[in-house]
């Protein structure tokens, strides 16, 4: 396991996490993850479908959301009725193990 997974694993406990970074990067390593799990590539979400995903790790779905919109990793139509993951994909967590209680995006 990389420096990088056990930072994002640290994050975790039974499978949820316990707290949104407040340091930047750390949460930009987070919000990698999430949307490399949660979401597939090329697929269009609901508002209701994200935040139904967003639910499986944390209780704050709406602040992930928002995280992810403002870091590029989730786009929204501009009536925010659809959402999709960003193309750009963190290399670095290309391939990494899944955290305990996510799945990758099939």
């Amino acid at each position: 396991m990389s420096q990088k997974e056990r930072h994002v694993a640290d994050l975790f406990s039974g499978g949820r996490l316990t707290a949104i970074p407040r340091k930047a990067a750390r949460r930009e390593q987070l919000l990698a993850h999430l949307a490399e799990t949660l979401f597939e590539e090329g697929r269009t979400y609901t508002e209701p479908e994200v935040n139904d995903a967003l639910r499986t790790v944390h209780e704050d779905c709406s602040a992930l959301r928002r995280y992810l919109i403002t870091s590029g990793l989730l786009t929204r139509t501009r009536d925010g009725s659809s959402y999709r993951r960003a193309c750009v994909v963190d290399s670095a967590l290309a391939g990494t193990s899944a955290i305990p209680g996510t799945s990758p995006a099939a």
